[in-house]
């Protein structure tokens, strides 16, 4: 469905963010929210004063154990990303949690986002040991519907939980990913 070469990898070390990819994560997380895009940054405009520093943050958490970035990109360019995380407490190390999904507005409806979904679930599954992901999703953007035919489950909701502007309230959706198998 995409045209071009699409290439997804794994992102496991803050040495692997090269200042290449880290301007190529910071210009998509830009490009994504001030399109309207549900990944961090609730209030657009933002520029590169916001998003940089909080590329380098994930950057700087990244380990195989607990944080990766998968990224996709198109012909050499990034496309999209996101990022997979767990906590290492007992109780709750078996599921991890996606955050940031997103692919360039221009890339969107040629199947590099499901590209993304379903390679996250081999990557959660085989290279990290998860069995569950969970997810939380801005309601009213359309992306319980994108997760949801690619197999997620809504568990819950936390109604109004996101204020956007003042006659603006949102649920935020929980969803959930189980068994990881395709």
């Amino acid at each position: 469905m995409h045209s071009g070469s699409l290439d997804l990898r794994q992102v496991t070390s803050p040495s692997d963010v090269t200042p290449e990819l880290r301007q190529a994560l910071t210009d998509c997380w830009i490009e994504v929210t001030n399109a309207g895009g549900a990944a961090g940054f609730p209030f657009p405009p933002i520029d590169a004063t916001q998003a940089a520093p909080a590329v380098d943050n994930l950057a700087k958490g990244l380990a195989p154990e607990s944080s990766r970035l998968l990224t996709a990109t198109v012909d050499g360019e990034l496309a999209g990303w996101l990022n997979i995380r767990r906590d290492a407490f007992a109780l709750v190390a078996h599921w991890g949690t996606l955050h940031h999904v997103q692919t360039l507005p221009a890339m969107r409806g040629r199947g590099i986002g499901v590209a993304l979904m379903h390679a996250v679930r081999e990557v959660a599954r085989a290279d990290m040991g998860l069995e569950q992901l969970h997810l939380a999703a801005r309601a009213g953007a359309g992306l319980e519907d994108f997760y949801g035919r690619l197999g997620w489950k809504e568990i819950g909701r936390w109604p109004g939980a996101l204020r956007l502007a003042p006659d603006d309230d949102r649920d935020e959706i929980l969803m959930i990913l189980a068994p990881l198998q395709l």
